[in-house]
């Protein structure tokens, strides 16, 4: 479970447990795109991310290379936005990619972030995704 608001453009695991197709339904990479917005303790906003190129491909969708792939079971490079499915979740959903532990035994962490250039190619679809292109004009 995440104890802290990370920053727009980091990248977490989100357990999806619970949800109903066509929602997301299982664990999978998130970035977030939300800033720390005040009397919002404990939620935050994400996109998924996905390993498949989207069939088709639309506006709303992102792809992104990272510098450094994921941990196992995420190991690819590049990844998919799905900026039409943006949700507001708890942090009791969230989680720091873990890749494995230490000579001691304690858990080491990635946490990835992505580019303020990235980002706005993401915000830019969010919006498509919601409907409201006109606005990316506005980033």
């Amino acid at each position: 479970m995440l104890k802290f608001h990370p920053e727009p453009g980091t990248i977490l695991v989100c357990n999806f447990d619970g949800f109903k197709e066509p929602e997301m339904v299982k664990a999978r990479p998130v970035v977030v795109v939300s800033p720390r917005l005040k009397r919002r303790h404990g939620l935050l906003t994400v996109a998924p991310l996905s390993t498949l190129e989207p069939d088709p491909c639309m506006g709303y969708h992102c792809r992104i290379e990272l510098l450094q792939p994921l941990p196992e079971p995420f190991t690819r490079s590049v990844m998919w936005v799905k900026a039409d499915m943006i949700y507001n979740v708890g942090f009791h959903r969230l989680d720091l990619l873990r890749t494995g532990r230490d000579s001691t035994g304690k858990r080491k962490y990635l946490t990835p972030k992505l580019s303020t250039e990235t980002m706005v190619q993401i915000q830019k679809c969010v919006l498509i995704g919601l409907g409201m292109p006109q606005l990316t004009i506005h980033l």
